[in-house]
């Protein structure tokens, strides 16, 4: 994967678009991945993906039951405190 400055981004916008029709390019900031330009197709790809993981999720819960409404707000209020406690990242 290429990778490159937020800096160098706005310079040569044009050719990263180009690039990352061939492969995804890591865009750094302050020398941290911020986020990464890739082709529509492997967007696609990745939708699709996120999609048939979804479905079974949903096909595996249909058939092993579902979670009640007090085991759903246990759950939601781990993550919750979970997402709390982690570094901001900013």
């Amino acid at each position: 994967m290429k990778r490159l400055s937020a800096t160098d981004l706005r310079r040569r916008f044009g050719e990263v678009i180009e690039d990352a029709k061939l492969e995804p390019v890591l865009i750094e900031k302050g020398g941290r991945p911020v986020v990464v330009v890739l082709s529509y197709e492997d967007y696609q790809r990745l939708q699709d993906l996120e999609d048939e993981w979804w479905g079974e999720q949903a096909r595996k819960a249909a058939a092993e039951g579902f979670l009640s409404a007090e085991e759903t707000e246990a759950w939601l209020k781990e993550k919750i405190h979970e997402t709390d406690s982690e570094p901001s990242g900013t």
